[in-house]
């Protein structure tokens, strides 16, 4: 039954072409009328070029020949003004002369690197996560590249998998948002433009569910979850107008994505009527052997095309397995037509047909790429991207009298690790380090004192004798700690996730000394460090902030930006509680609090509750919430509820506050979470500034998928709540929908 289904529904093409640009429609017809079998398949193959790979490369030195045979129709890992126009300049000596897409990594920035994916997701703030994607868009359409693979909008909530720094966390309300703003901001004003490259959301779908946090593993959730939590991010793509999809490396409920024809024709091409083209993930139409789905790389080819994946990234399966498989009447002509289609409309599109060398520009390159805007932007970014754990004595922000501050720990002058995962090297980067930033930042007036105390990963504690001499030497430690760049990210899983090595054992011979100690963990995911939580007075959380790290977190040390950054994940006490997410669903036996145990859903020997829970984040600042008013407490499907209270900035700083709107709906015919994030605003307030905040409730906040997948509300009982984090609610109240 998977190998047999009808043309139509295989297919799953809208017969409207009401949304497509005729002509360009018209131009496509024409160059499929004059392409060989071979040709248009040659257009549904990717190959890498020599760097920057970011997968297992298969040798193949006639790359350029197959280019000038027509056997090519994009390359990733090709980049630069000159060295894209060098690899085009082959394609047009090919017959047809179609140019090719040059696609990229680019998930946090080009020359300039931004903080990562779910740092920015710590900021909350949409308008910066569009410019960043922005600002990468500009520099990497000004060297010749077309194509980013990004955004992975993945739900996650298994901090063990490495690729949740690549993603927005476990929220799927605000991973939608960041979704809908990443896709505007590498498209700006639209595929054409010189500024935009295509964004490709991926992994469609549900690959940040892999079971046991463990990269390209298998998937098995229900319908219900699969359509409530990991789609709506991948329709968010689609509303903001994404050129492209990736499939992802995993099953879901024993199907390999890659050849899911209900995930890439029933949904996205059929329900969603979605236009652009889907290209597989690096290499995985042929794993599809290695899952046990295929037998070989022809079954593996006939399976995906017909799926719906229309481009083969780097396994080789559709050259030459596709025209024997249509000579052989076992792919209908008609998909083929259909998968070339969709990539030759990008490329018409982009303007590549008019000029294929348009976006090949060494004077544009070299005037846009690290340019002093770009680095404010990632500056601004990294600044927005900090949450602050714990301020308990306000040894934050810095005196600027301090006379010696010792910076400690294994990251303390680290460059490369302020880049983060899935950034792309560059010879003679500027990367500032937390030593340098806070060099630039106090001059000659604070001497800086300097000792790493350990290296990151490994057990020796040779140096820790000269970390505490330095230590007692200063009026304030800070201390840097976390992962390196490359223990978080693909291929990255960890099943111990606690700050590695030593690390914390420096912390607790430091905090001994009794001086003062900032603590600054630097990660691409939810690291565990009970002790210091427990013990530590100030802790920021700085994850990897990109080219201008150090500048970013001197910045916010002294109090030049306060920080407002709240957690986009949860943090857990110890590996046993994973997963673990804010908006669970409630038992028949729930515990009433941490102590609560006897016969209740929880363990013996630690809380239920994590240690740093899903919105979490201080300022320097101090916030009330009160005066709640909401407009009715009844309403009918068709009205709305206005909902407004007043917020004021009740410390000594000006200073932003995340308000976070929370619902429940309390009965209903399927079981619902104990609350749900369904709006949330960033406010500034000067101290002692107060604001009415105004949300807006109506029957698509109160919407679900019920048993049969149908989305829609339900009468019944609802409590709203707002707070300054999922586990602080500050106003609450019930009302009815009719």
């Amino acid at each position: 039954m998977k190998r047999y289904l009808p043309l139509a529904l295989i297919l799953g093409i809208s017969l409207s072409a009401s949304a497509q640009d005729k002509k360009i429609e018209k131009k496509i017809d024409s160059v499929l009328k004059l392409m060989t079998l071979d040709e248009k398949i040659g257009q549904l193959n990717q190959y890498t070029g020599d760097r920057d790979a970011t997968g297992p490369i298969t040798n193949n030195p006639n790359k350029l020949k197959d280019i000038r045979d027509g056997k090519l129709g994009s390359m990733l890992n090709v980049r630069g003004a000159k060295e894209t126009r060098e690899v085009q300049e082959v394609a047009m000596q090919s017959r047809m002369k179609i140019p090719l897409i040059f696609g990229l990594d680019v998930i946090h920035g080009y020359r300039v690197t931004f903080p990562i994916p779910l740092a920015e997701a710590a900021s909350w703030d949409l308008a910066e996560i569009e410019n960043g994607a922005r600002v990468a868009a500009r520099e990497t359409a000004a060297s010749g590249v077309h194509w980013t693979f990004a955004p992975m909008v993945d739900i996650a909530r298994d901090p063990r998998w490495g690729r949740v720094m690549e993603g927005a966390g476990e929220d799927t309300y605000l991973g939608s948002k960041i979704a809908f703003a990443r896709v505007k901001g590498f498209q700006g004003k639209g595929l054409g433009n010189l500024d935009a490259v295509m964004a490709c959301a991926k992994h469609f779908a549900a690959y940040g569910a892999a079971i046991a946090g463990r990269d390209y593993n298998a998937v098995d959730m229900s319908e219900h979850t699969l359509w409530e939590t990991y789609l709506p991010p991948f329709k968010a793509a689609v509303d903001a107008g994404a050129a492209t999809f990736m499939n992802s490396f995993n099953t879901l409920n024993g199907i390999p994505a890659t050849g899911s024809r209900y995930l890439q024709r029933d949904i996205l091409k059929g329900q969603w009527k979605y236009q652009g083209f889907v290209v597989s993930d690096w290499g995985s139409i042929g794993e599809m052997i290695a899952h046990g789905y295929a037998k070989d790389k022809e079954q593996a080819a006939e399976l995906a095309i017909k799926a719906g994946s229309d481009m083969d990234m780097e396994s080789r399966s559709y050259l030459p397995g596709l025209a024997k498989l249509v000579a052989d009447k076992k792919v209908p002509i008609a998909l083929i037509d259909d998968a070339v289609r969709r990539v030759l409309r990008k490329k018409f599109e982009l303007g590549l047909f008019d000029d294929p060398y348009r976006f090949s520009d060494v004077a544009r390159q070299e005037k846009e790429i690290n340019s002093a805007e770009n680095r404010k932007a990632s500056l601004t970014m990294a600044e927005k991207s900090i949450v602050l754990l714990k301020n308990e004595k306000e040894i934050l922000p810095l005196s600027k009298n301090l006379k010696k501050i010792a910076v400690i720990g294994p990251l303390g002058k680290s460059e490369k690790d302020m880049q983060g995962f899935w950034s792309i090297a560059w010879e003679k980067d500027n990367l500032i380090s937390l030593y340098q930033g806070l060099k630039n930042k106090v001059g000659n007036q604070t001497e800086l004192l300097y000792a790493k105390g350990c290296e990151l990963a490994d057990s020796s504690k040779a140096g820790f004798a000269e970390a505490v001499a330095v230590a007692k030497q200063a009026d304030v430690v800070v201390m840097a700690v976390g992962e390196a760049f490359d223990m978080s990210g693909e291929a990255k899983s960890r099943a111990n996730i606690h700050i590695p090595g030593v690390q914390e054992d420096l912390i607790k011979a430091i905090q001994a000394t009794g001086k003062p100690v900032v603590v600054l963990v630097m990660a691409g995911r939810p690291l565990i460090f009970n002790w210091t939580a427990d013990n530590v007075s100030a802790i920021m959380y700085t994850w990897w902030l990109g080219s201008e790290a150090g500048n970013a977190m001197a910045n916010v040390l002294y109090g030049n930006y306060n920080p407002s950054g709240k957690l986009p994940m949860t943090f857990p006490r110890d590996e046993g509680q994973i997963p673990l997410y804010y908006n669970y669903l409630s038992t028949g036996r729930p515990a009433k609090n941490d102590k609560d145990t006897r016969y209740r859903s929880a363990y013996l020997d630690m809380p239920n509750s994590p240690k740093f829970a899903f919105g979490y984040g201080l300022s320097y600042t101090t916030f009330d919430y009160t005066d709640l008013a909401v407009s009715k407490t009844q309403i009918k499907p068709d009205e709305k509820i206005t909902v407004s209270f007043t917020l004021k900035n009740t410390g000594k700083y000006a200073g932003e506050e995340v308000v976070q709107l929370y619902l429940q709906d309390k009965f209903a015919s399927v079981v619902r979470p104990v609350k749900e994030l369904k709006d949330f605003q960033k406010v500034m307030l000067k101290a002692g500034e107060s604001k009415t905040i105004t949300f807006t409730i109506d029957k698509e906040k109160l919407s679900f998928y019920n048993q049969q997948l149908k989305w829609g509300a339900e009468a019944g009982d609802f409590k709203l709540m707002i707070g300054t984090a999922s586990n602080n609610i500050k106003l609450e109240k019930d009302f009815t929908l009719l």
